[in-house]
């Protein structure tokens, strides 16, 4: 299974809903709260002139109505996880994290 299906499974279990969006297409329709996220920067690392270690960084948008949303800690508690910052559109609370993962490379 590859990182971003892994994230897929573990934002469902956080918000305890499958309001979560990885590249989302524009014709679908969210509900919230919602965890969107997309692949941002990948950046290998060589030894030997080979690639040894791919390191992905994802952005990670939470999206809820309440601005002090239960979700925030339990996003923060995942290995590699930054906040960003935090903004609002429409009323609609938006927290911006960096998820940075490492994995070998093939």
């Amino acid at each position: 299974m590859d990182q971003s299906q892994k994230l897929v499974r573990k934002f469902k279990e956080i918000l305890g809903s499958n309001n979560v969006y990885y590249q989302i297409p524009s014709s679908e329709k969210m509900n919230y709260p919602a965890i969107k996220f997309s692949r941002n920067n990948i950046k290998t690392i060589s030894a030997n002139n080979k690639p040894y270690l791919n390191i992905t960084r994802y952005t990670v948008t939470l999206m809820d109505r309440d601005p002090d949303s239960v979700f925030i800690s339990a996003i923060l508690e995942l290995s590699g996880c930054k906040h960003d910052r935090h903004y609002v559109v429409n009323g609609l609370h938006h927290d911006t994290f960096t998820i940075t993962l490492q994995g070998g490379s093939k």
